[in-house]
C-alpha cells in the first residue's frame, strides 16, 4: 500500500488527474468547459484522499481544476 499525500484545493494538478482517471474520455475538451461548477465541485469532494472543505472552494480553484483537468484530457489524446 503507497502512500498518498492529502489533496488540497490549490492541487490543480493532482485533483485533474484524479478526475481524468475517474471520467477518462467521457468527457472531452467541450464537455469538460460545460461542467456545472457545482458538478464539479461535488465530485473534487468525493476524491479519496482530498482533505480540502467544501467552505475553502472558490470560482477561481474550479476555473483552474477545470483548464487543468482539459490539459490532462489533451495530453491523453496524444498517446
Amino acid at each position: 500500500m503507497t502512500f498518498e499525500p492529502p489533496i488540497h484545493w490549490n492541487d490543480y494538478e493532482d485533483i485533474a488527474m484524479k478526475l481524468y482517471e475517474r471520467f477518462g474520455d467521457d468527457f472531452n475538451e467541450g464537455r469538460i468547459y460545460r461542467i456545472r461548477f457545482t458538478d464539479l465541485h461535488k465530485w473534487i469532494l468525493e476524491i479519496p484522499n482530498f482533505a480540502g472543505t467544501a467552505e475553502q472552494s472558490n470560482e477561481g480553484h474550479l476555473e483552474m481544476i477545470q483548464s487543468t483537468w482539459v490539459y490532462e484530457w489533451r495530453d491523453s489524446q496524444k498517446k
